[in-house]
Formats: C-alpha cells, structure tokens, sequence
C-alpha cells in the first residue's frame, strides 16, 4: 500500500475545500437554515408532532441526509471529473499507485468533507430545536456508511460523465427528488395506503429511516432493512469501481 499516494490526493482534494469555503461549508449551512425557517415555522405551525417527536426536530435527520447524499456525490464526482477534463488523470494513472490507492484517496476526502459538513449541520439544526441522539454508535455508521456509499457513487459518475451536463444529471434529476420523497420532511404513514407502498421502492427511505430512528427511535421500515439496504448499496458501489478500474473505463477520456 503506498499511503504516501493516497495522502497526497486525499490532501489536495482537502485543500479544495479550503479554497471554496463559502461554497463548502457556508452555503449548506444558510440552505439549511433557510429549511428550518420554511418548514419549521410555516408547516411546523400545523404539525406540532411526528411519532411523538417535535416537527423541528423530526426534520433533522432528514435535512442532515440531504445535505450529506448531495455534499458527498458532488464532492467525488468533481474531484475524479476535473482531472479527467484538464488532462491530469494521467499523471494518476501513470504514477506507481494502485487502484485501491486512487479510491482511496479521492474517496476518502470527498465522505471526510461530507461528515465535516454534517457535524456543522447537526450543530446549526441544535440551534432552531432540541435534538436528542438515543444510539450515537448508530448514528455513526448511518453518518459514515451514508458519506462513504454516496462518495463511492459520485466518484463512478465522475468516471462516467464526459460533460459538466453530465455530471449534474444523476444528483439533480434522481437523487435529490428521492431524498425528498423518501420521508425526509414527513413520515410515509401519512401518506395514502398506494402511496406508502410506492415509497418502499424508494432506496433512500432505508438510510433517512435507519437515520432518524438513532436519534429518535422511530423509524418508516425496521431498523435491520435500513441496515442491510446501506450495505449492499455499499457492495454494488464497490463492485462497480472495481469493474472501472479492471476495465479501464472512461479513464482516459
């Protein structure tokens, strides 16, 4: 393993962040607060409760998966893009550094961005409402398993796109809708019987239901599927990398 590779991208990709910090870090954080201003105060006022939990406070873990699935797509997608479209990939690819190596750098700095953006998050949502985590470990591996899953899935697209277009196309067409069908503002039991089961085929329901249920213990599926459909979302993202990288798909383009 040559950790010396890996620590130069995973450092330069950090260094990126630097740079951008108002796009990084102070944008997500006003977006948010603007969430806790519209739907707190304006939908907050008709909906006091959710499971027995604050409507402020119900909304977090959801806002919180937003932020991280979008942070850490666009993160990874950038970072392996953007080498692509200046030329530099190939500096990558000719240096003594292995697949895994590449993953792991890239990768690694787009889900620590991510988890640096969710802790601010969860920090600025304690500020508008009470927040109460029951299972910390559980959050934990939702926060990371989420960041490194969704990182894993930007860095493919960022292989895959050929165009800014492209690059954009998945996050803000597939994605974002499915976060925020898959009960991030609401609990699908409110919704019609036909509709709850359309949801259930919505895979991002697992992770903000899994989510939310370590902090409040109340959850739209159990616990266990939340679980399960986090990692094998984690083994297909892992399965396809390592596909690329056998085949050298649009490495080089």
């Amino acid at each position: 393993m040559n950790f010396e590779a890996v620590k130069a991208i995973y450092i330069f990709e950090m260094a990126r962040m630097r740079r951008t910090l108002l796009q990084s870090v102070v944008s997500p954080v006003l977006s948010t607060s603007l969430y806790f201003i519209v739907f707190g105060a304006a939908i907050g006022s008709r909906i006091e409760e959710i499971d027995g939990v604050p409507y402020g406070s119900f909304i977090v873990p959801g806002l919180m998966m937003l932020t991280l699935l979008q942070n850490s797509i666009s993160n990874a997608s950038f970072g392996i893009y953007f080498p692509k479209f200046v030329g530099t990939i190939y500096e990558v690819l000719s240096a003594p550094i292995s697949f895994l190596e590449i993953v792991l750098g890239y990768v690694g700095a787009a889900a620590t961005k991510s988890l640096i953006l969710g802790t601010i998050i969860l920090a600025t949502a304690h500020l508008f409402v009470p927040i109460e985590i029951r299972h910390p470990f559980w959050m934990l591996f939702f926060l990371v398993a989420t960041a490194v899953t969704f990182s894993l899935f930007g860095f493919i697209i960022g292989i895959w796109a050929d165009n800014f277009e492209k690059l954009q196309l998945i996050p803000l067409l597939v994605v974002t809708p499915l976060v925020f069908l898959g009960g991030s503002f609401y609990s699908i039991e409110m919704l019609p019987e036909f509709w709850q089961k359309v949801t259930l085929a919505n895979p991002v329901l697992y992770l903000i239901s899994g989510f939310r249920w370590s902090f409040y213990e109340t959850s739209d599926v159990s616990v266990e599927v939340s679980i399960a459909m986090i990692l094998l979302f984690l083994a297909l993202c892992l399965g396809l990398v390592w596909w690329i990288f056998k085949t050298g798909y649009r490495l080089k383009t």
